[in-house]
């Protein structure tokens, strides 16, 4: 199977799924349940609560640290990549922002991307064709080969 992108924001198939959501915290939950169907359809092999885990991280920063002058959203696609999984969110934020953090034991945020660093394959962050930032994590072998 082709690749769908080789960077974030560089599609060159259409994502196996995707959602717009708006920035309100309720919309965290909104993307588990629909990335669980989307899995439940997909036969995944790899870690779905691990996956969702991700996603609720990802998700939530955009939230948090996505900014525009107007309405704005945030944008979730999932694409197969061979038999990896990858998984992109959008936010208007600024690309340059994304970063680990090393937060204090008493620090309520700054886990988030440690982990999907842990967790993931891997992850990157950069520009996203919708304008903004896309954050992006992969599995690997999250299909049967």
């Amino acid at each position: 199977m082709a690749d769908a992108h080789d960077e974030p924001g560089t599609a060159t198939l259409p994502p196996m799924g995707g959602m717009t959501l708006y920035p309100v915290p309720e919309s965290v939950a909104r993307a588990r349940r629909w990335f669980r169907k989307f899995a439940d359809t997909y036969d995944l092999v790899c870690s779905i609560d691990d996956c969702v885990l991700m996603l609720s991280e990802l998700v939530t920063n955009a939230i948090l640290y996505g900014e525009a002058e107007d309405a704005w959203r945030v944008r979730v696609e999932w694409w197969r990549l061979g038999e990896a999984l990858r998984v992109d969110v959008h936010n208007p934020g600024p690309p340059t922002d994304v970063h680990l953090c090393d937060p204090d034991a008493n620090d309520a945020h700054g886990r988030g991307l440690r982990l999907v660093d842990g967790l993931s394959d891997s992850w990157s962050a950069g520009p996203s064709p919708f304008g903004g930032t896309v954050v992006s994590f992969q599995v690997n072998d999250a299909w049967k080969p």
